[in-house]
């Protein structure tokens, strides 16, 4: 008998699978018409994955998107709200290395061109002056930015990451179908996608002899770096911010590549240097490689609408005093209409035909042209020339000239005639198909091929040995929308020799203890975060009291009302006269109408990590990200919620970097947990309160054991007062939280080196003070309020401290600005 993972199971069952596949893929599909070489490579990966799965291929893709899950791989699409978890097919796409050589070369020579083509555009515009590229061409584009022109590139590159989509054919022949110069997404989803699949068929790489991907990451870090003034640059990704469709990818990118992620708050320009609001002050950026729409990067400059931008950022750039990876403006070339004029131009200023062909395009700018397309509209694919919405496309973009009848044809001519230069015709473009997993099975879907190149060091391109592939959701193979599909899978670069392992890690052996950057943002966030998830914890440790308190009988009535009215106090629930306790218990859990609901502050901690997730562990973000729990009864979900958050505090505590960012996670759950204990004690420690009221109080503290091994004779008012607001041994107790408080400020930067105390440790001392003279029978309402009253003003001279106030900067007298 066989098995899986013998070898001749998976075999037998590799060859069922490709003749069954085959006999329903179409012409060019790129498994069933490889050669034999190539045939044994997609062998070869089928039987991985029917090894991995033991026979299912659904398996198999359950186990890849629990990996994506895990790795916290999404995205966003337009107007969503929701983040989605990055589609992944289990299959690869092979490529030999000979063949991928080819694609290499024409890609870097496609980057050549491009960067040739952004200096002249952006310098004396020769190409428009001798009419080889038409002016309308140029100005009729919106990405290009008039600001722009006559600054050159502090490093003298105009793009330091390129990439070109493109599309293969039935006859095996690859085109061009897009460039992309702004500063292409993608290259995150590539590695991301490598890393997944590796813990699928990892074992592949090594038989195959796979290219790996670190190299041209390390190469792309170091271009930007070789561009910057000085030596040990500090090096940003620009970021638009959480809600931008790739937000998780950049996230990724930063901590991969180890550099800052900052958005534009976080950016401010002072004598055109480029300087980053931290804790410790500003801190010179040196190159911010840039993932937002040019248009937005200045407000004084460029768009004045922004609000996402850095004052001052072109004429920082203009002085010399920031590299920007790409040079703002660089996306007009991305616009259809260049496709037009791409094979001329490469003959103009490289002397030699594109390596690889463009599709076949026509700028209706041209009366020629626009003829040819008006004639033969029914087998060209119809778009706009600049990516604007256009009257006679409609809000579809890109179609299909067939498709377009009656009125809808009528209006579009209508409006060629009337503004022929804002539109383009290409051909159609068929596709080879690829085996994408679906449901189980395996479906022959089109695709489109995304590829990578990279300044390194010398200023010389370097191409990633991979890049990622999109799949088209149904099996037309026409090209009319390119770059566009539902799933994507990884692009494996094969050949004949052992490839050596390498990591993104350098040679050096230099030993670094310094924790780096904080910006201020960033710590702000982290602080928020701690606060939320401690005041979730206790609002569920509130709802388990109160249910257990409920469930004990009329007895407990008093106990089970105050527990609800401090629901109702801290916006758990809303007030509701005729609610029952099991209603406002209920409610405290997964009602949003409370601000202060579990389920509502799971989702704001959410969102705020998510503002800072490079920062953030992945088992961290996973749990941040974990759907809330809706399926189960009361108890069980209160037991997952209270696993989840006993998780949170573990991970912070066990796997966080003793570093700043750590400092100010770990203040904002002090704080809270501080003034949710103020109040219940103000509350449940009271002169008049009941033996229900203080087991109430030492469950919320959970110091119910502590509490009997000290005290064998029962409860009493005092002792339960002490050990939750005044012991110095109890971790959840007020002084407790006071101590760390003035410890980790005490640690954190200062902005004067004057020796003296500035306002939060001059208030955070103070409240040590405060609780160093409380006994147990001072601890009144009154002093409670007190308390709550300090931990408030504390926050606030924290806040005012560290954390970003509107265009304020933060500056350090006597500092330098490092």
């Amino acid at each position: 008998m066989t098995h899986w993972g013998d070898g001749s199971r998976e075999r037998e069952a590799a060859e069922s699978i490709l003749k069954a596949y085959c006999g329903e893929a179409g012409p060019g599909d790129v498994m069933c018409g490889a050669s034999a070489g190539d045939s044994q490579v997609w062998q070869s990966i089928l039987q991985e994955v029917l090894a991995v799965g033991q026979g299912s291929i659904a398996q198999v893709q359950e186990q890849l998107q629990r990996h994506v899950e895990e790795i916290g791989t999404s995205f966003r699409l337009p107007n969503e709200g929701e983040e989605r978890p990055w589609p992944v097919s289990p299959l690869p796409l092979p490529i030999a290395e000979g063949e991928w050589a080819g694609i290499a070369a024409a890609v870097v020579q496609r980057a050549e061109l491009s960067e040739l083509l952004l200096a002249d555009i952006y310098g004396p515009q020769r190409l428009v002056e001798s009419n080889v590229l038409p002016t309308a061409a140029l100005t009729g584009s919106p990405q290009f930015l008039r600001p722009m022109v006559g600054i050159s590139p502090p490093g003298g590159h105009y793009l330091n990451i390129y990439a070109a989509d493109l599309g293969r054919g039935p006859d095996g022949e690859w085109r061009v179908l897009a460039d992309h110069t702004r500063s292409p997404a993608g290259a995150g989803y590539a590695l991301e996608n490598r890393l997944a699949a590796s813990q699928i068929i990892g074992s592949l790489s090594e038989r195959l002899n796979v290219a790996r991907l670190a190299p041209f990451f390390a190469d792309l870090r170091a271009g930007i770096a070789a561009s910057c003034e000085r030596s040990d640059p500090r090096l940003a990704l620009l970021t638009p911010g959480r809600f931008n469709q790739s937000y998780a990818e950049q996230a990724h990118l930063a901590r991969y590549l180890g550099v800052l992620l900052v958005e534009g708050a976080d950016i401010a320009v002072h004598d055109d240097r480029v300087y980053l609001r931290t804790i410790e002050g500003l801190k010179r950026v040196d190159a911010l490689w840039q993932r937002m729409d040019a248009r937005l990067l200045d407000p004084l400059a460029l768009d004045s609408r922004s609000a996402i931008g850095v004052p001052g950022l072109v004429d920082a750039m203009a002085a010399g005093g920031i590299v920007i990876a790409n040079f703002p403006g660089s996306a007009v070339l991305e616009a259809p209409a260049f496709a037009a004029f791409m094979p001329q131009l490469a003959r103009h200023l490289l002397g030699e035909p594109l390596r690889l062909p463009n599709i076949a395009t026509w700028w209706c700018g041209q009366a020629r042209e626009a003829e040819h397309v008006v004639s033969e509209l029914d087998n060209l694919v119809i778009d706009a020339a600049f990516a604007t919405p256009l009257l006679g496309l409609g809000k579809g973009g890109a179609r299909l000239g067939s498709e377009v009848c009656g009125e809808e044809r009528k209006r579009l001519l209508e409006d060629i005639a009337r503004r022929p230069q804002d539109y383009i015709a290409h051909e159609i473009v068929n596709l080879s198909t690829m085996p994408v997993a679906v449901e189980g099975g395996l479906l022959a879907r089109p695709f489109t091929l995304r590829v990578f190149a990279a300044r390194d060091a010398r200023g010389t391109w370097t191409v990633m040995p991979g890049g990622f592939v999109r799949i088209g959701p149904v099996a037309d193979v026409r090209a009319t929308s390119i770059g566009a599909g539902t799933r994507s899978a990884d692009v494996i670069v094969h050949g004949t020799q052992p490839v050596v392992p390498v990591t993104l890690r350098t040679a050096s052996q230099a030993i670094r203890r310094n924790p780096g950057t904080l910006p201020s943002r960033v710590a702000d966030n982290l602080f928020w975060l701690g606060r939320y998830l401690e005041r979730g914890e206790t609002v569920l440790g509130l709802v388990r009291a109160g249910s257990a308190s409920a469930n004990a009988g009329k007895d407990n009535h008093q106990t089970t009302e105050r527990l609800c009215n401090q629901l109702i106090a801290v916006d758990a629930v809303r007030w509701k006269a005729d609610a029952s306790p099991g209603e406002i218990f209920a409610a405290a859990i997964d009602n949003r109408e409370g601000t202060s609901s579990v389920s509502a502050l799971l989702a704001a901690a959410r969102a705020i990590g998510s503002g800072s997730r490079e920062r953030i562990s992945p088992d961290f973000w996973q749990m941040l990200d974990a759907p809330f729990p809706k399926e189960g009864s009361f108890q069980q979900r209160s037991f997952i919620l209270r696993a989840r958050f006993a998780a949170f505090a573990g991970l912070a505590a066990e796997h966080m970097g003793r570093t700043a960012g750590w400092r100010f996670h770990d203040l904002g759950r002090r704080i809270e947990r501080a003034l949710n204990f103020a109040r219940l004690l103000r509350t449940f420690a009271t002169e008049e309160a009941s033996a229900n009221d203080l087991t109430a109080l030492l469950e919320l503290g959970d110091v119910q054991i502590s509490y009997r091994q000290r005290y064998a004779t029962g409860l009493a008012l005092m002792p339960v007062r002490d050990l939750v607001g005044l012991d110095p041994f109890n971790p959840r107790s007020i002084s407790f939280q006071a101590n760390a408080i003035r410890e980790h400020l005490d640690a954190l930067p200062r902005l004067k080196d004057d020796g003296m105390a500035e306002p939060q440790q001059a208030a955070a001392t103070g409240l040590v003070a405060l609780n160093s003279t409380l006994s147990a029978t001072m601890l009144t309402a009154e002093v409670c309020d007190e308390l709550e009253g300090r931990l408030f003003a504390l926050s606030d001279a924290i806040s005012e401290r560290f954390f970003l106030r509107g265009s304020e900067t933060l500056r350090a007298s006597g500092m330098t600005l490092a």
